[in-house]
């Protein structure tokens, strides 16, 4: 078991914006609208709703959106970390991810993986190679990689910066 020494706790809030009059009176009646805060943030809410599937706003964040960009998130961040532990300097960084998520015939589902590709840029051709090895550390420190039942992948590409 490891060893946990620091606990962190997170609290977010979602409302449910999409109350048309009728509440939850029939399938059709109401909207997947809804707000995510969290305490202190001194940014707008982040606009939510269901998947364009399942009724929702194709122009709002989909719960599967956000847990696909919190992967990709940590694993930037933890990526990030390792890198300048290890003297790599990372001068660009994007990363295109994709989830699949399958559906049950309970009306559940639940995502089969994820694949990250990371698309990054390093300061020395001295560096690549290093840079490439640093995301099996990444993942391994990913914090919501390590939370999810499910495999995520990387595929890395490193390049050097051009002076531009």
């Amino acid at each position: 078991m490891p060893d946990i020494s620091k606990r962190h706790t997170y609290t977010t809030e979602v409302v449910w914006t999409g109350n048309r009059g009728s509440g939850t009176s029939a399938y059709r009646a109401y909207g997947r609208e809804h707000e995510l805060t969290a305490p202190g943030l001194p940014v707008p809410p982040i606009p939510g709703s269901s998947d364009p599937a399942f009724r929702g706003d194709r122009a709002r964040w989909n719960p599967e959106q956000l847990l696909l960009a919190a992967l990709s998130q940590c694993h930037m961040l933890s990526y990030l970390h390792v890198c300048t532990a290890a003297g790599v300097v990372v001068t660009g960084y994007t990363d295109r991810a994709e989830g699949t998520m399958e559906e049950t015939g309970d009306g559940g589902g639940h995502f089969t993986g994820v694949l990250l590709r990371p698309r990054v840029e390093v300061s020395s051709a001295t560096m690549v190679d290093a840079a490439v090895e640093l995301h099996s550390e990444a993942h391994r420190l990913c914090f919501i990689a390590g939370s999810v039942n499910f495999p995520v992948r990387h595929e890395a590409e490193v390049a050097v910066a051009s002076d531009g």
